[in-house]
């Protein structure tokens, strides 16, 4: 039976692996694509080859002349179990076509790659690769920070897959339902059509998907972190409807127009050309005032969750930050703050933004690699309905701490 969550085990890693056949094959596969294939096959019974060979053709080939590619491709990739692909597959593949080579080698795989065998001058059969353990979970741990391009584009088809579900909000409307309230407009016309008033009908309130807004720092010091945090906001508008986004360093931005494309490369180039103050300095404090003054009556107030993600080296006023932040705070249902700093053991959050804000975020996590990201994803989708308790009053200054302070990393303002 098909299912309606995205594919895991080895099959994702191995459509990924897919991708990259096709495209050295001649077809013009883009990420944006695959995760379009992911998704689609959440609803095919996998255990129908041609159900999965339609689902695939539909989305990844879009010339009538690649059609026949797609579908060597296809046969030699997805074998069934104990039958193998060799030189000779590939040959009819690639090479006859464009003189490639192609290699089917992922970091971390077990299975040598096909470029190797042929080296040796042997034709040795090679099963569909299969991801270790230690591959997926070496790729889960690594620091955003030190991915490559390749790394980039496995962790954000990850990123894709994942379940992004911060919960219900109850809404003003009624609906007829087994609530507590008794729906006397419906019980007057029951009672107008029919004399009866024995049955009382009752309604409850009606319930909307909770909104998710992102306030991400674009600034000097989280630019080691911008590649994959832009993919990480981009993953997240393409899983859920009502996601607003907005990018800040001295300013803030509105990017969710941006995020509309389908590929996370085509996205982040668009946000680049928009997003004047790139890798600037930051002033937390000034761009949530701006999201509180001109945005607030727009995306706050139904009620959202709200990601605020930044490492909290401001150089604007703590008490501006202070106030703002517990501003946000009250207009939301809840403040979620990521600090991809938080990733290392010995950080702590010493510098005069983080102090100052701290106090006013109901949660305080971490969101440095793909392993922090499935715990965030998991966390939102087990969010209480409730509010959390929170601070009555916001501090009005914060105390200097200079010989506390953390270096500055490089590439700050």
């Amino acid at each position: 039976m098909a299912g309606e969550s995205p594919p895991g085990g080895s099959l994702l890693p191995n459509l990924v692996l897919f991708g990259r056949l096709l495209r050295r094959a001649g077809l013009d596969v883009h990420t944006g694509r695959l995760m379009d294939a992911v998704r689609a096959l959440a609803y095919v019974d996998l255990g129908r080859r041609g159900d999965v060979y339609q689902a695939l053709a539909a989305l990844l080939v879009h010339r009538h002349e690649d059609l026949a590619t797609f579908e060597r491709a296809f046969d030699a990739f997805w074998r069934e179990r104990g039958t193998h692909w060799g030189r000779s597959d590939l040959r009819a593949l690639g090479e006859e076509r464009s003189g490639i080579k192609l290699q089917f080698t992922m970091p971390g795989f077990d299975e040598e790659g096909v470029d190797g065998a042929a080296a040796r001058g042997r034709d040795e059969p090679l099963a569909v690769p299969r991801p270790t353990w230690s591959a997926r979970e070496a790729l889960r741990q690594k620091n955003f920070a030190s991915y490559t391009d390749e790394e980039i584009a496995d962790a954000t088809g990850a990123m894709a897959a994942l379940r992004w579900d911060p919960g219900e909000r109850r809404t003003r409307r009624w609906r007829r339902g087994a609530g507590s309230s008794l729906d006397v407009r419906a019980a007057l016309r029951r009672a107008g059509r029919t004399g009866d008033l024995i049955v009382l009908p009752h309604r409850e309130r009606r319930r909307r998907p909770r909104p998710l807004v992102i306030i991400a720092d674009v600034s000097g010091s989280m630019e080691r972190y911008t590649r994959m945090l832009l993919r990480f906001v981009h993953a997240l508008a393409r899983r859920r409807e009502g996601v607003e986004a907005f990018l800040f360093a001295t300013r803030i931005t509105r990017i969710t127009r941006d995020l509309r494309r389908d590929r996370a490369d085509e996205a982040v180039a668009a946000v680049a050309g928009h997003v004047q103050d790139w890798a600037g300095g930051t002033r937390i404090g000034h761009a949530l005032r701006e999201v509180n003054r001109h945005w607030a009556r727009r995306v706050l107030g139904r009620g959202p969750v709200v990601l605020v993600i930044s490492d909290g080296w401001d150089r604007g006023d703590p008490a501006l930050l202070s106030a703002e932040i517990a501003r946000l705070q009250r207009s939301c249902h809840r403040l979620i703050w990521l600090n991809p700093l938080l990733g290392s053991a010995d950080y702590e959050p010493l510098t005069r933004g983080m102090r100052a804000a701290r106090p006013f975020v109901d949660d305080f996590l971490p969101a440095h690699n793909l392993a922090s990201v499935e715990r965030l994803a998991a966390y939102l989708d087990d969010l209480p309905a409730r509010r959390p308790v929170r601070r009555s009053t916001p501090w009005t200054s914060v105390p200097p701490t200079p010989s506390t302070h953390p270096p500055r990393p490089s590439g700050t303002s």
